[in-house]
């Protein structure tokens, strides 16, 4: 039983009170001071004991005994079954003569909130390539400088403050951009941190790349990558068949739940 955090009494406290005032004859009023508990809550005590018994004395549900928000169990069956006819909330609470704001809260309680609940998951279409240099992934990060602590560490807040010259800001942090190389076969990531993400920059970065799955006994054949403008410049494509590699694009914009492990991909060799 689980007893509130500052119930006066217990189970076992309550048949003590019960046992002073009918069997040794206590009165209420000192068998209430000696529990430390109001002559009100005694005569509750005493009044369940010689009604229930024993039983009386355990704590009670504080549920309200009518709870106008609640729902008979065969409303919320109907309420389903409407659902995965795939019907609105608002055709659902029309049907039932319901409000509509009522038919929304039954619909997140049960998990049928959104109708994309009565679709069954589509499982994640992984894959990997069995040959090493077969596929590498291309991307970029970008990460934020940190020059100075922030407020949570300093407590002020001098750091945040904006400087302009000549309507220009100046002193801004700005950012690194991380571009990662990944084999899709091993794993094995070749990573630079550069000034910017340009298609220049990515040609020369891809190079690099190459040339060092080279050094590591592993010869590329196709690069995927996102279609980041960097990605999509004549440079990096006149990259691309230098070093004679098929370059695939992921498809732009999919679905959320196409996000995960799709190879879903365009060639453009």
């Amino acid at each position: 039983m689980n007893i509130h955090a500052n119930a006066r009494t217990c189970p076992k406290s309550r048949r003590l009170l019960v046992e002073r005032i009918e069997d040794r004859r206590w009165s209420l009023a000192a068998a209430a001071a000696a529990a430390g508990v109001s002559e009100r809550t005694a005569a509750k005590w005493l009044a369940r004991w010689r009604a229930e018994g024993e039983s009386g004395l355990g704590d009670r549900s504080s549920a309200p005994n009518a709870r106008p928000t609640q729902l008979p169990p065969e409303r919320v069956q109907a309420i389903e079954a409407l659902r995965r006819l795939r019907m609105t909330a608002a055709e659902i609470a029309e049907c039932l003569s319901l409000a509509l704001s009522t038919v929304s809260r039954w619909l997140r309680k049960i998990g049928l909130g959104k109708l994309s609940r009565l679709e069954p998951p589509e499982p994640p279409n992984r894959y990997e390539r069995k040959r090493p240099g077969e596929l590498i992934h291309v991307d970029v990060k970008k990460l934020g400088r940190i020059r100075v602590p922030g407020h949570r560490m300093t407590g002020e807040r001098s750091s945040q403050r904006k400087v302009t010259r000549d309507g220009r800001r100046v002193g801004a942090a700005g950012w690194e951009f991380v571009h990662v190389c990944v084999d899709d076969a091993t794993r094995l990531a070749y990573v630079e941190v550069l000034a910017d993400e340009k298609g220049e920059t990515a040609a020369g970065f891809l190079r690099r790349a190459v040339e060092w799955f080279k050094s590591m006994g592993i010869t590329v054949e196709r690069v995927m990558s996102d279609n980041g403008s960097c990605y999509r410049s004549r440079i990096h494509a006149t990259a691309c068949r230098e070093l004679e590699l098929r370059h695939l694009f992921t498809r732009p914009y999919p679905a959320p739940h196409q996000r995960q492990g799709r190879a879903l991909h365009q060639d453009t060799a």
